[in-house]
Formats: structure tokens, C-alpha cells, sequence
């Protein structure tokens, strides 16, 4: 871990804490926050409130599903608040009424106005999936991993009225595989970020918690995956479409539609390997070059290693050829 010290006053001002537990409000919608807020609560904290995004619609019977956080934290008996914005002043008073101490969010999903930001006592930190300022915004570990980045980080940052461009006071790099997926790595993620933000909630119980700003160099901003994003298109080097695969892999993944003369089901693929490109040379981008579904790329080919038909359970590659045949030929437009 790196542990970024700054040699101005910390933000705390020495205010010693350790003699009472931290009050905590907690901030956070998906999967990926809940083993943080699962922590915080074996940890002893007093946990005053959860806050998450409103239950959405969705499924076959778009029936409304709370969240993941939402969920969990009904289970273990915490009062959980689910408002479509933060900017009123009823919102701001019921916030300020649980008196945090601080506030810790983990992929929210709402912006917090500045009322917010002002109403716990040490302020709100933020655990980020990205070695801030690369990827700051809302897809940080699936644009890593597109760009090809061999390395990625979790960071706890103080936040203020910018899009993660607050002051930083933790921070641990977590290596990318070339074959590692958003899935897999979100999955890693989560669990370690959850032990660095108890990290620091206890350096800030002993008044040691730090903060140096962010650097405005080298800043990069992970924005929303689109639907339009995840066709695939084999006119990009065979490296650039195994990295697109594995970083929309599994949701909401990569896809090509099977030519007409075979059928019209769209085809995801969850994963990919980079394979020897030498015939892929002579063919033009999207050839199906082998009945192992070797495809040309502009320079190099990839091979299919999981595909998803339309409605059905992902498959191995051998799996799927044996029920679904693509000729040797056959171009993906």
C-alpha cells in the first residue's frame, strides 16, 4: 500500500476520536460496495444511516428490485433512506439530523451537493477503483482495462464538489493480467477496497488521516459504457478487440450478430485469447479463418474462448461449436 503523506496540516487538526466509535453514514448502490459497508459494520462502527439509489425496474417482469446495498443493509437491521436527489433542504436537514461523524460513499450514484459534503463533522471520503486522476467518473475498472492498462488502483480520496478530484489520503495499485476481465477484477477490487477504507477510518480515529492533492496531470475520465460501445469490430488490431471483450465481460459484454445466412442471433463473447495472426493477414477483418472460431482482425486474429447465445447460459468454445456452427469464411460485418 501507499500511503500518500502531506506535509500541510491534515485536514483534521489533530482532532483525536478514538476515545468514542465513529458515527458513519454510508453511501453506496451496487454489489461492488457492499463488502465495504459488510466491514464497516463488523468492524464496530455505528453505522447511522444508508443511503442508496431508489429500487429500479428491471428483469423479464421489470419488476422494481432494491439494491444490493439496500438489500444488505435491511438484513443487518440498518435505516436505509432512498431519495432521487439530494438537493433539497428537507433531504439536507434529515441528513444532518444522524450527526455523522463521516460519510463514507462507495459508487453512489448521486452527486453530493456541497450541503452534504459539509455536513459530517471530518467530511466524506470516497473509495475509487482507479489511480486517480487516470479514470476519474463512472466506469473506471472497465475503461482500464480497454485502454489496456496493465495496472489499475484502489484510492480513498476526501471528496469536494468535483467529479474525484479531491485531495487523496490512500491509495493501492492492484496489477491488470492481460487476460483478466472487469468481472474478475471488480470482484478483486471490491473486497481489497474494503479493507483500505477501514484503514482509514482508523488513522482517522487516531488523527493521522492525511491528504495530499490531486495531481492535474496525465487526467483521464472513465465515462459511462454506452449500448453503442459493445458491438464489436474486427477493423481494430486483434489487441485492441481482445481488450474490449474482456473489459465489457461480463455485463454488458461484447457482441457480434451471426450473418443472416445462419441466423440473426446476437452473439456475446465473454472471453477472447490473441492467437497466431500470420493467416489472418491474407483475409479480410472478420473472417472466420479456422472452424475454431479464429477470427481476422486488422493485424492479428482472436480466437472465441466463452460465447453467450441470445437467452441462453454462457458456453466454452467447444461447447458452442458443437450446437451452433459458423463456417470457416464466414465474415462479422
Amino acid at each position: 500500500m501507499d500511503a500518500i503523506k502531506c506535509p500541510m496540516k491534515s485536514f483534521y487538526y489533530g482532532v483525536k476520536t478514538k476515545a468514542r466509535v465513529l458515527r458513519v453514514i454510508f453511501m453506496g448502490t451496487p454489489m461492488f460496495a457492499v463488502p465495504t459497508l459488510a466491514r464497516i459494520v463488523d468492524s464496530g462502527y455505528k453505522v447511522s444511516a444508508v443511503y442508496s439509489q431508489p429500487p429500479r425496474r428491471s428483469g423479464r417482469g421489470m419488476e422494481k428490485k432494491k439494491s444490493p446495498v439496500h438489500q444488505y443493509a435491511e438484513k443487518a437491521g440498518l435505516p436505509v433512506f432512498t431519495p432521487t436527489s439530494l438537493r433539497s433542504t428537507e433531504i439536507e436537514l434529515q441528513f444532518s439530523d444522524h450527526m455523522a461523524d463521516v460519510v463514507v460513499v462507495v459508487a453512489y450514484g448521486l452527486i453530493l451537493p456541497r450541503p452534504i459534503l459539509k455536513s459530517p463533522l471530518f467530511g466524506c471520503l470516497n473509495l475509487h477503483a482507479s489511480k486517480l486522476p487516470r479514470w476519474r467518473g463512472a466506469a473506471p475498472i472497465q475503461r482500464a482495462i480497454i485502454a489496456g492498462d496493465i495496472e489499475t488502483a484502489l484510492t480513498v480520496m476526501r471528496m469536494d464538489e468535483g467529479l474525484d478530484t479531491g485531495p487523496v489520503c490512500l491509495r493501492e495499485s492492484t496489477p491488470i493480467g492481460p487476460n483478466t476481465t472487469a468481472g474478475e477484477l471488480h470482484n478483486q477490487l471490491s473486497e481489497s477496497g474494503a479493507s483500505l477504507m477501514i484503514q482509514a477510518l482508523l488513522a482517522l480515529q487516531l488523527g493521522s488521516l492525511e491528504f495530499k492533492p490531486q495531481s492535474e496531470e496525465n487526467v483521464t475520465y472513465a465515462v459511462k459504457i454506452e449500448k453503442s460501445e459493445t458491438r464489436l469490430h474486427f477493423s481494430k488490431s486483434a489487441q485492441e478487440v481482445h481488450n474490449h471483450i474482456r473489459g465489457l465481460s461480463p455485463s454488458p459484454s461484447a457482441w457480434f450478430i451471426a450473418p443472416s445466412t445462419i441466423s440473426r442471433d446476437k452473439i456475446k463473447v465473454l472471453r477472447s485469447e490473441i492467437v497466431d495472426g500470420s493467416d489472418a493477414q491474407l483475409a479480410p477483418p472478420g473472417t472466420i479463418l479456422d472452424e475454431r472460431l479464429t477470427v481476422a482482425c486488422t493485424s492479428g486474429a482472436i480466437r472465441f474462448v466463452q460465447l453467450q447465445r441470445s437467452g441462453k447460459k454462457p458456453l466454452s468454445l467447444e461447447e458452442f461449436i458443437r450446437g451452433f456452427i459458423i463456417p470457416q469464411g464466414t465474415r462479422l460485418s
